[in-house]
């Protein structure tokens, strides 16, 4: 399904934990890693693609997340001609996509890149929020960082002085444990 100027609608999906790190999904047989995204079918919305992408990727279902905000317009990328089929080269441009920001509320247990027999990745990993995309195909590299920059503002914020705290009374703890 493609829009009059030969864009494929989609979305992009970025997957907080709770230290406001990505989720990065390594391509199946290739060294690129990328957040998960998938295309909309006809009839869904955007959020019902990103629920229905979110299990197909990455196996979390809608009680595994929570959504904190989306872009608030579509954000587009071409797809060089070397990695369009012949037979859509003319009609399809590239991808249009509507990006969700999301808090994982489960456990990184609960993640599963086998839940469906048709896996995108073979590898996933946490980074900073904002680790260079250089791993990133580079025809989708501006895109992403469009949409991060967007939804940056939507992080939530993370309690520095309860972490801070932690640390303090776990170094106080083991100080003061007996010696033997």
């Amino acid at each position: 399904m493609l829009d009059r100027d030969g864009f494929r609608p989609n979305v992009g999906i970025i997957l907080l934990n709770h230290k406001n790190q990505v989720f990065w999904g390594k391509r199946i047989r290739t060294h690129s890693w990328q957040f998960p995204q998938g295309g909309i079918d006809r009839g869904e919305t955007p959020e019902q693609a990103m629920l229905r992408e979110l299990y197909e990727e990455v196996g979390l279902r809608p009680q595994h997340v929570s959504i904190v905000a989306r872009t608030r317009d579509w954000l587009r990328y071409e797809v060089p001609d070397r990695y369009i089929r012949r037979d859509a080269r003319g009609h399809y441009k590239g991808q249009k996509q509507i990006w969700f920001l999301l808090k994982l509320l489960a456990n990184d247990w609960d993640l599963n890149l086998r839940a469906t027999s048709h896996p995108e990745f073979d590898a996933w990993r946490w980074n900073d929020y904002w680790v260079p995309l250089d791993s990133v195909v580079d025809f989708k590299r501006g895109v992403y960082e469009m949409a991060l920059t967007e939804l940056s503002r939507y992080l939530p914020r993370i309690d520095t002085h309860y972490e801070a705290r932690g640390r303090f009374l776990r170094h106080a703890l083991y100080q003061h444990q007996p010696q033997s």
